[in-house]
């Protein structure tokens, strides 16, 4: 059985696509997940998802806020952060996220151009480390876990 739950929020400059993929064990989980406006950003909130995150981070990305002053908005005002993950992808591409000390292991994220990535309950820092390998292996990435 399948218990963890990973997701990627990211974009294609060139296609002007922005988006959100999420699995979990949860049902209907792409309810709360993921939040996307085109020319706008994107957004994943999981683990003990915070749903304000989602319309309250992309009216943050309309008013021309960066990813990471997203993050640090969102994360800063919720009480309960330690217990969320949040990824962020902005109008120019540029990522950023969080994963709160509470986070069940194995808990992180990574970020690189044009994408956040993000997962609890894993085995390991390999879900997360995809998007990278994909693309090439991103020198812009970073990763960091609660673990």
């Amino acid at each position: 059985m399948i218990v963890a739950t990973y997701s990627i929020a990211a974009c294609d400059l060139e296609a002007s696509e922005w988006g959100v993929a999420v699995q979990s064990k949860f049902l209907a989980v792409g309810s709360v997940v993921p939040w996307a406006e085109p020319e706008v950003g994107a957004i994943a909130t999981q683990a003990y998802a915070n749903p304000t995150y989602g319309p309250d981070g992309l009216a943050l990305l309309r008013e021309g806020l960066p990813a990471r002053d997203v993050v640090q908005k969102l994360v800063g005002a919720d009480e309960g952060r330690d217990h969320r993950q949040l990824g962020v992808v902005d109008r120019h591409g540029d990522a950023a996220a969080y994963t709160g000390s509470e986070c069940m292991d194995w808990a992180g994220e990574r970020t690189g151009a044009g994408y956040a990535a993000q997962g609890n309950i894993l085995a390991g820092a390999t879900t997360t480390s995809a998007p990278s390998r994909s693309s090439g292996g991103s020198t812009s990435s970073t990763i960091s876990s609660s673990a």
